[in-house]
């Protein structure tokens, strides 16, 4: 099982990082100081060995009597004092001669390996032991005039570590026993800079807390800290959106509010006069007809009215948007038609519609498998082709025509709704203004809501439509629209919508129209 998602602390999160190279590093500091005291205790006593081998090595002496050359060696007493001045630890000497003979000191002390050999009269160093002790030992040939370098005295003084390890150990706790110190107070510090540096951030925190659940006025950048600047504007632009969220709802349910009044009020009215005839004595029945006619009516008005807030509410859910999946725009079109074919007969407006759906006979059919698919929510894509097929027969006179066309457009990957009418059109400076809830065209008479279109943009902007255009549908010129009256028909509308194909494969659109 997935462990839920811990919150993590800022300010535990920066400590963390401030504190944790800190605590690393302080051991390194640790060895790191052990090997610098080493290297100190180690220089003044190495100072003293290489005089040593300097003294001694003037003892060596090399003569040839008799013609053969040979090295002899003598410890004046001065020198003999010098090995045994130091009481803490113990000293050792070796001298050999010219071929590698033992001439004086300590044997058992090691001779140096053939790859540490150096000139005569360069002085080196090395760590060895001896009697199973650690010795320090410094060594050098002797340079003798006229002998190779390979035939040269060797002397070697070797002294344990006591005194070193007492100076060594003195440096670290002069070193690191200030570190005890230090490091606590230095994490003290670090936690009290670390608390105050976010205290501008705990007084945000505060004055946001106090603020009224009202109160969606922006937050004063100048009193936060710089790096906090781009938050302060980030949470401000928040804010911005939503007053304009909760303005737009507010006048969203003024105007709701507003729209039902009208339909709920002759609801009362028409049955208080009912009411008030049926007491009078008045059974004429066709009042009562008229009456409850008009309560009929009214009602009708109040659930289209709801059912239109219904839609747009749905159209507004966010959770909805998500559950986006492949929807065939043509087979949705002809359902739309389908249902909509007994209400253009009652008001005898002829409703067709061109795109894939047709049998060889012309009749509605449900297109094949693979029609022009778009990804989106069929629910609120047949809720917006339902608002333009109702608006357009709303608008659309007795005898016009209302089509529904569904395009394919390989070349622009796009399928193209539109849907058009020979109703009396929109004036170009009310285009824009039309798609607003609640919006009306003056002039018009005709019953409405004023929230199918706002639907429609609403749901086209969700699903991403690439292009939403109003425009004439320039059908006065063609030949028998029209009215009763047997006057030409207005320009009509025409409503055309663009969204991205989903193509599963290659689909061919018959140019027959159906009415």
């Amino acid at each position: 099982m997935a462990r839920p998602h811990e919150q993590r602390s800022l300010f535990g999160e920066i400590l963390d990082w401030m504190l944790a190279p800190l605590l690393v590093l302080w051991p390194m500091s640790v060895v790191l100081t052990w090997l610098v005291a080493q290297g100190i205790a180690n220089q003044p006593y190495d100072r003293e060995l290489a005089d040593m081998v300097r003294v001694l090595s003037k003892q060596v002496v090399v003569s040839s009597p008799q013609g053969y050359a040979a090295a002899t060696f003598e410890l004046p007493a001065g020198a003999s004092e010098i090995l045994r001045a130091d009481e803490a630890d113990d000293v050792y000497y070796q001298v050999l001669g010219l071929r590698g003979e033992y001439l004086s000191g300590d044997s058992t002390l090691a001779v140096p390996a053939e790859e540490d050999r150096v000139p005569p009269g360069e002085l080196r160093y090395r760590d060895d032991t001896i009697h199973d002790e650690n010795v320090r030992v410094a060594y050098m040939w002797v340079d003798v005039p006229g002998r190779p370098a390979e035939a040269a005295p060797l002397v070697q003084v070797a002294e344990t570590l006591g005194k070193r390890s007492r100076l060594a150990t003195e440096i670290i706790k002069g070193v690191i026993l200030p570190q005890f110190v230090i490091l606590p107070l230095a994490v003290l510090l670090v936690w009290l800079a670390l608390a105050r540096g976010i205290a501008p951030l705990n007084e945000l925190q505060q004055r946001i807390r106090k603020r009224d659940s009202s109160d969606l006025s922006p937050i004063d950048e100048r009193e936060a800290p710089e790096e906090v600047s781009p938050l302060v504007r980030a949470i401000n632009d928040l804010l911005a959106r939503l007053d304009r969220s909760i303005s737009s709802q507010k006048h969203f349910l003024t105007d709701a509010a507003h729209q039902l009044k009208t339909p709920l009020a002759g609801l009362r009215m028409q049955a208080e006069l009912a009411q008030r005839d049926i007491d009078a004595g008045k059974n004429d029945p066709a009042d009562i007809k008229r009456s409850l006619q008009q309560i009929a009516l009214s009602s009708q008005r109040a659930a289209h009215t709801v059912n239109q807030l219904l839609s747009m509410a749905r159209a507004d859910d966010k959770e909805q948007a998500l559950n986006l999946g492949p929807v065939d725009l043509a087979e949705l079109a002809v359902e739309t038609v389908r249902d909509f074919v007994p209400r253009a007969l009652e008001k005898r407006i002829d409703l067709g519609y061109e795109g894939p759906g047709r049998d060889v006979e012309g009749s509605l059919e449900a297109p094949a498998t693979g029609g022009l698919k778009v990804r989106g929510h069929r629910v609120l894509l047949g809720e917006l082709i339902r608002n333009l097929v109702d608006n357009a027969l709303r608008y659309t006179p007795s005898g016009g025509t209302v089509t529904v066309r569904v395009i394919d457009d390989p070349f622009g990957q796009v399928v193209v709704l539109q849907v058009e009418d020979s109703g009396p059109g929109i004036p170009p400076a009310e285009r824009d203004q039309v798609f607003q809830p609640f919006y009306r065209v003056l002039g018009t008479q005709v019953d409405g809501s004023g929230l199918g279109l706002a639907i429609v943009r609403q749901i086209a902007t969700q699903h991403g439509a690439e292009l939403l255009l109003l425009e004439d549908a320039n059908l006065r010129h063609r030949s028998g629209l029209n009215d009763q009256a047997g006057a030409p028909f207005g320009p009509g509308v025409r409503f055309t919508l663009r969204f991205k194909a989903m193509h599963d494969q290659p689909i061919e659109a018959d140019g027959a129209v159906l009415h």
